[in-house]
């Protein structure tokens, strides 16, 4: 490619993502048209009918769990409405959802579309020299992670240098917005001023990753922050322990899947007899063969005492197609108006153990 050819940071950084928002079409008539249809069609119309059912069982906690690339692609308007409106109480997420995309977005910064830069005659090592990051079909600015990498090491540089959990690190984050913030559209805010804590097991495997290794090597040998997954697990087993009707709605699998899955185990290991979640989703595309727990049917995590059968259901679609249906099902019924907020981040710092 010649330079006159070569196109500018700014040419390709143009067409922002634009979220999408389930409050501005009721999806309601197509939903129920689904029921009376077949495969993945059907099965979507049971889970969003499972969905609402979870929201007007009032004493359901709700806890939502994100894998996969989600916010980039255009859903964080729909995770944010559910926190805004009590149809969740805790989320567990990989870390590049809520730091690298959500908390990214909240500082201000944009994804953009990305065209077929192949037809285009476009190629990765180029974006490399733009500083521009590639997620499948979407752009993202390096210059502007990098940013979002050094706020994370602000942050663990104003904690007390100790242990943390993932929960008392992101509810800081949500303080930060709160106060530095440039749009109130982000998960990590809107959990903060709703009380919905957020958890990532694998903290690290994010930009947060990036300003957690800076705050470690700047304090050498003197105290410093750290994140203990332990205690993760520990304050989200509380949670099902003192709220023992639990719903599962999980995009994709992985750590976020298991981790609230296992949670009914970890109870019983506290000596305490929790009931298996009531209720379960699972929206996914990963195949069933190949022995992954992405795809692992939720009937197999019975086996494990994990999750009950009566109200079950797996999705095999992608997630920017199904969740806004089943989320805007479940929004439009109206079952959330009944629900108040669980407040389980207040809760969890009134546990003695769990707060350090």
């Amino acid at each position: 490619m010649n330079a006159a050819a070569r196109p500018t940071k700014e040419q390709l950084l143009n067409r922002p993502i634009v979220h999408l928002d389930i409050k501005k079409h009721d999806v309601s008539p197509l939903v129920n048209q689904m029921r009376d249809t077949a495969f993945s069609a059907r099965d979507l119309a049971r889970a969003a009918d499972i969905y609402d059912r979870m929201l007007k069982d009032t004493e359901c906690g709700v806890i939502l769990c994100l894998a996969g690339s989600l916010i980039s692609a255009g859903l964080k308007q729909v995770f944010v409405d559910l926190i805004r409106n009590n149809m969740v109480d805790a989320i567990v997420s990989t870390g590049a959802n809520i730091v690298d995309q959500d908390f990214f977005e909240g500082l201000g910064f944009q994804h953009y579309i990305a065209d077929d830069i192949y037809k285009a005659g476009l190629h990765d090592d180029l974006l490399r020299d733009l500083h521009i990051d590639r997620i499948y079909d979407t752009f993202i600015d390096e210059d502007d992670l990098r940013i979002c990498d050094d706020v994370t090491r602000q942050i663990a540089d104003d904690l007390p240098p100790r242990p943390h959990s993932s929960r008392e690190f992101i509810r800081e984050m949500g303080a930060y917005l709160k106060e530095h913030g440039k749009t109130k559209d982000s998960i990590v805010l809107a959990s903060f001023e709703n009380d919905v804590p957020i958890f990532c097991p694998a903290f690290s495997d994010c930009s947060a990753g990036f300003g957690l290794v800076a705050h470690q090597h700047a304090r050498g040998d003197q105290p410093k922050v750290a994140i203990d997954s332990a205690k993760d697990f520990y304050e989200l087993t509380q949670l099902k322990i003192r709220n023992p009707t639990t719903g599962l709605l999980m995009v994709g699998g992985g750590v976020p899947k298991n981790f609230a899955q296992d949670i009914v185990v970890a109870a019983e290991i506290l000596g305490v007899d929790a009931p298996m979640h009531k209720y379960a989703i699972q929206v996914t595309v990963a195949d069933t063969r190949d022995g992954a727990l992405s795809g692992s049917t939720l009937k197999e995590a019975s086996s494990w005492g994990k999750v009950d059968t009566v109200y079950e259901q797996m999705v095999f679609s992608e997630a920017t197609l199904a969740m806004p249906l089943i989320c805007g099902f479940a929004y439009h019924q109206q079952g959330w108006k009944q629900r108040t907020g669980k407040h389980w981040g207040k809760l969890l710092d009134e546990v003695p153990t769990a707060a350090g």
